[in-house]
C-alpha cells in the first residue's frame, strides 16, 4: 500500500479489519480517542454519523517521531490517448472565446490508426467474428436512422439526436433505461459541435456514438443487478475507469448533481455526467496553453464556455 494515493476500493475494507476505532459511534460534535499502535502505515477514515453527508474535520495525530501524512486523491487529471503524429488542429465551440486557441481531439488518434500501413494491419490481431457482425449491424442501424432523421442537410439538432440515440439504445434489452432527455442531448451536441452550428453531422455523431458505447460498457459493468442504476460508490469507480481522476470534493459534487434521493444514478444521468466531464476537461486544456493547470478568463470567455456546455 506504500505510495498508493488512490481511493481505496470497497473490497479493501471488506478484507482488512480495522486496527482501532471509536468505542462509541454516536452523533456528537467532538469525538476523542487515544490509541497506541505499533509503527506501520495506516489509513485514517473520518466519517459523518449519517451516510452521504458533508462534514468538516479537524484531525490531530500525535506521534513520538516525525511522520509523513497526506490526503489521497489530491491530483485532478484525465487520461488521453498518446498521439504519435501531430494531429490536425480543430477549433471547438467551447474554445471559440479565442479562435487562435486550437486543440486536437482523441478522434485524431483513431484516424491515425486507420491510416496504418497494410503490413501493420496484417500483423494486428483480428476481432472475433461475432463481435464484428454485431458492431457492423449496429453501425448500419444508426447510419440508416441518422439518414432518415437528418434529411437532406445530413445534420441533426438536439431533438433529432434524442430520437436517433433512443432508437438505438432501446434495442439493447439488457440495458434498463427510459432513454436520453433533451437536456442530455443538448450537452452532447455542445461536446461534439466543432463548427458552432448547434447541430451534428454524421462524422461528429459517429465519434459521439463511439464514446457513448465505451461509457455504456462501464455502466453495465457496475450495474450488476440490471436495475438501470448504480450507486454513488460505484460511480466513483466508474468515473475512474473512464479516465477521469478527481478528488473527493468533486466526487461529492457529482453525487449531489446527478444522483437521486436514494443516491443512485441512472443511465441518462451517468452519460450526461461523462459528457460534461469530457467537455470541461477539453475546454480547460484548450485554454491552458502552458500546461501549468491554471487559466485566466474574461467574463465573456467564462460565459461562452459555461453557457454552451
Amino acid at each position: 500500500m506504500h505510495g498508493n494515493k488512490q481511493h481505496l476500493q470497497k473490497d479493501f475494507f471488506l478484507y482488512n479489519a480495522s486496527r482501532a476505532r471509536s468505542k462509541t459511534y454516536i452523533n456528537m460534535r467532538e469525538v476523542s480517542q487515544r490509541f497506541r499502535l505499533p509503527p506501520s502505515e495506516y489509513v485514517i477514515v473520518p466519517s459523518t454519523y449519517e451516510p452521504h453527508q458533508e462534514g468538516e474535520f479537524i484531525l490531530r495525530v500525535f506521534s513520538e517521531k516525525r511522520n509523513l501524512s497526506e490526503e489521497v486523491e489530491n491530483t485532478i487529471s484525465v487520461d488521453r490517448p498518446v498521439k504519435k503524429k501531430k494531429p490536425k488542429p480543430i477549433i471547438f465551440v467551447s474554445d471559440r472565446a479565442n479562435s487562435n486557441r486550437e486543440l486536437g481531439v482523441d478522434q485524431e488518434s483513431e484516424e491515425g490508426k486507420d491510416k496504418a500501413s497494410p503490413d501493420k494491419r496484417e500483423k494486428s490481431p483480428q476481432p472475433r467474428p461475432g463481435n464484428t457482425d454485431q458492431e457492423s449491424e449496429e453501425e448500419h442501424r444508426f447510419h440508416d436512422i441518422f439518414k432518415q432523421i437528418a434529411g437532406d442537410d445530413m445534420e441533426i439538432c438536439a431533438d433529432e439526436l434524442k430520437n436517433v440515440l433512443n432508437a438505438v439504445v432501446n434495442k439493447h434489452k439488457d440495458l434498463k433505461t427510459q432513454g436520453f432527455t433533451l437536456e442530455s442531448c443538448r450537452s452532447m451536441i455542445a461536446l461534439m459541435d466543432t463548427d458552432g452550428s448547434g447541430r451534428l453531422n454524421l462524422q461528429e455523431f459517429h465519434h459521439l456514438w463511439k464514446k457513448i458505447k465505451a461509457w455504456q460498457k462501464i455502466f453495465k459493468h457496475y450495474d450488476t443487478d440490471q436495475s438501470g442504476t448504480i450507486n454513488s460508490h460505484e460511480m466513483r469507480n466508474a468515473v475512474n475507469d473512464a479516465g477521469f481522476h478527481l478528488n473527493s470534493q468533486l466526487y461529492n459534487i457529482i453525487t449531489m448533481r446527478y444522483a437521486d434521493r436514494h443516491m443512485n444514478i441512472d443511465f441518462d444521468s451517468f452519460i450526461c455526467c461523462f459528457v460534461r466531464l469530457e467537455g470541461m476537461f477539453r475546454a480547460f486544456n484548450a485554454f491552458d496553453k502552458d500546461g501549468d493547470g491554471i487559466i485566466k478568463l474574461s467574463v465573456l470567455e467564462w460565459l461562452q464556455l459555461t453557457m454552451y456546455a
